[in-house]
């Protein structure tokens, strides 16, 4: 029980800071993607990319502005990659090999980071910088962009299905938002011990008398992005659970506070947006439900875990660093996976079952608890129209969300959206445990096998990007694999959310009426907790059946 008292504190702090930021940031965010105005900096960036900020985009326009970029994005990450050897800053690292760099490329243009190679032994500081860290900021900002245009075409009426200019988003997301806060965070980093330099790998002796070759590197300013951007990955193999990344328990939890702040505060922006502040509360409200359980269930899977061993060292300690705990690592864990970051401080192949089960929930879910940045967002007001959807079939009234009408059209893209990734996780499982190359790369045999596969696929088409770490991903098959997974899961949904956006920017604005079923009081948020655990429930419960379930009952 001693332990319990500094879990709550831990929490109790984290929830304290993320009260007094989220509005202030919340207010911010809306103010960045309403604002006619633009910067002289925006402005300038406007005129090298030759786009037009206050040219009012088609939802197809803004749709292919998304794409198009990412594609830029891969391919100009790929050659980095595959030319790594002959660049400056390399510190004598071979180039990846071709399924290596196209994993890596994809990886870091959808926002999921996975990382099948080890960061200090492979990555040089050019590509850390010029490319991934770069990555960590643009594709950010491509997330939270489109959920800007989601709330645009929710709150528009008759707009012609435009809904804002992609250019204008992502520039002024880059520059009003992640640069300014991500600097800041970097710098605390830095004056908390994480390490920031361009040096040359070092030769020190140990007690033994041999040499070890340290890897230093530009660590504090990928760490800051790596959180704040919800995107993951890590400078080093070990990720957060690496001293020169996360060196001690505040910088843990400053860690977990950056990988929260925006997702929540996006939910505060959309009601902003919409003009209806109630309605943002009441889709952060689902989020910190969500969170909280999380949060929880992971927390009692790891301190209460059966077994001599566990109940001396009070916990299950294993996979985990002595410097942050069980507690600390469940609140890690659950908030990683809960959003779409998919950096670790303790090996997630070494939770107990029930703690791997609750993250790889986390991540069925859709990650909306609360969720990446923008991804989250967006993720749960699809939800949210479902829940208005089914709501209006009980009573017989035609539903509608924000004075939005929901018809076939609306509905199809919806169901669209929530089957996509169900259908990338179950199908790229199936190929994994049927093929010998994917049942080569599994660690363990049985139920804690079929877990490391169903993690693996799970993260890569969430966009998560952590890993049990039984698992040797690093091979042609696994490579191509996740990275189908991957960009599938990242820009499918994108396009239907995008599209949905567009046919509501269209559509009258409908006055509410007593058939209206209101959507910012707590029978709503209900409800829409409610549809979120059972459609994740009805879709992955089988397959979960036979891997954490299963192994937790052996």
């Amino acid at each position: 029980m001693s332990a319990v008292g500094p879990a709550i504190g831990q929490v109790a702090v984290l929830v304290g800071a993320l009260a007094v930021a989220v509005p202030l940031l919340g207010r911010h965010l809306a103010h960045v993607y309403t604002s006619p105005k633009h910067l002289a900096v925006e402005r300038a960036s406007y005129r090298v990319l030759r786009v037009d900020p206050d040219a009012d985009q088609h939802w197809r326009t803004y749709s292919m502005s998304v794409l198009g970029f990412s594609l830029v994005g891969v391919l100009a990450l790929y050659a980095i990659g595959r030319l790594q050897e002959h660049l400056p800053l390399s510190l004598g690292f071979a180039a990846l090999p071709a399924d290596g760099a196209w994993n890596t490329a994809v990886s870091f243009v959808t926002n999921t980071n996975w990382q099948w190679y080890s960061g200090e032994s492979t990555v040089g500081h050019l590509m850390q910088m010029s490319g991934l860290t770069v990555q960590n900021f643009v594709s950010a900002a491509v997330g939270m962009a489109v959920a800007a245009a989601f709330a645009r075409g929710l709150a528009r009426n008759l707009a012609g299905g435009r809904v804002g200019n992609f250019w204008a988003d992502l520039v002024r997301t880059v520059l009003r938002v992640l640069l300014p806060i991500a600097l800041v965070a970097a710098v605390v980093l830095v004056l908390l011990g994480v390490v920031q330099n361009l040096l040359e790998p070092q030769v020190v002796h140990t007690l033994t008398g041999g040499t070890q070759s340290i890897t230093g590197g530009p660590v504090a300013s990928q760490e800051a992005i790596k959180e704040l951007g919800t995107n993951g990955g890590g400078f080093y193999n070990a990720n957060s659970a690496h001293p020169f990344e996360n060196p001690k328990p505040f910088t843990d939890l400053f860690e977990v506070f950056l990988l929260l702040v925006i997702p929540f505060s996006m939910a505060w922006a959309f009601g902003i947006i919409v003009g209806d502040k109630r309605q943002g509360g009441a889709i952060m409200a689902v989020m910190a439900l969500l969170w909280g359980g999380a949060v929880a269930l992971l927390t009692w899977a790891e301190m209460a875990a059966p077994g001599t061993a566990p109940q001396l060292a009070g916990g299950a300690m294993e996979g985990k660093e002595v410097r942050f705990g069980e507690a600390a690592s469940a609140l890690f864990a659950s908030s990683t996976t809960g959003t779409s970051t998919g950096a670790v401080n303790a090996m997630h192949d070494s939770l107990t079952a029930p703690g791997g089960g609750v993250a790889m929930f986390n991540m069925m879910l859709g990650e909306i608890a609360p969720g990446g940045v923008g991804s989250g967002l967006y993720g749960m007001l699809m939800l949210a129209i479902l829940t208005v959807f089914l709501a209006g079939l009980m009573v017989g009234r035609t539903p509608e969300y924000l004075g939005k009408k929901i018809g076939q059209r609306e509905i199809w893209l919806v169901g669209s959206y929530i089957l996509a990734t169900p259908v990338l996780v179950l199908v790229g499982i199936a190929v994994a445990i049927t093929a010998a190359d994917g049942l080569a790369g599994l660690q363990e045999a049985g139920p804690h096998g079929l877990s490391e596969a169903l993690y693996a696929v799970t993260s890569a088409s969430n966009n998560n990007g952590s890993a049990f770490g039984g698992l040797t991903s690093g091979t042609p098959f696994w490579n191509t694999l996740l990275g189908l997974c991957m960009l599938f899961g990242r820009f499918l949904p994108m396009v239907l959310v995008i599209a949905l956006a567009g046919r509501f920017a269209a559509a009258h604005h409908l006055p509410p009426s007593a058939g209206t079923l209101p959507t910012h009081q707590p029978l709503f948020v209900a409800l829409l907790t409610g549809v979120a655990l059972v459609v994740v429930g009805l879709t992955f419960v089988p397959v979960l059946v036979l891997g954490p379930i299963a192994e937790s009952l052996s």
